[in-house]
């Protein structure tokens, strides 16, 4: 089993920034990947970015905005973490942020080929 705790969520006014955290613990993996999904109220959940721990190869959503280099995905390997640095957020950007773990190194933008999921963080921009 493999636990992921996010932290780091909160209230934000629209063009701040946030650092999401996610800690993972339990069993580790040799090569495993982690990712970041949001769902908005009403909306499905959306592939955000991911990692793979190993290499650190990075994958991000196809937002136009996204790919401007506004979401920085890291990771620390020494303390089981991940991040997310969201800079210039917008306020449809709010929504439940989740952490997630694949026993696999894929980098998936697929929410189903993850296994171990966080409870969430709530993220709102205000306008």
């Amino acid at each position: 089993q493999v636990q992921v705790v996010e932290s780091g969520g909160g209230l934000v006014q629209a063009g701040g920034s946030l650092r999401l955290s996610c800690a993972a613990s339990g069993r580790t993996f040799s090569s495993y990947s982690m990712a970041w999904f949001r769902q908005a109220p009403g909306k499905e959940r959306e592939f955000v970015a991911a990692i793979t721990w190993s290499g650190g190869r990075t994958y991000y959503a196809n937002y136009a905005d996204l790919a401007k280099g506004r979401f920085t995905i890291s990771r620390d390997n020494a303390k089981n973490t991940m991040y997310l640095q969201m800079n210039s957020v917008k306020p449809e950007e709010t929504a439940v942020y989740y952490c997630a773990a694949d026993i696999l190194p894929r980098g998936s933008r697929t929410r189903y080929e993850y296994d171990y999921w966080g409870q969430g963080t709530q993220v709102t921009v205000s306008s």
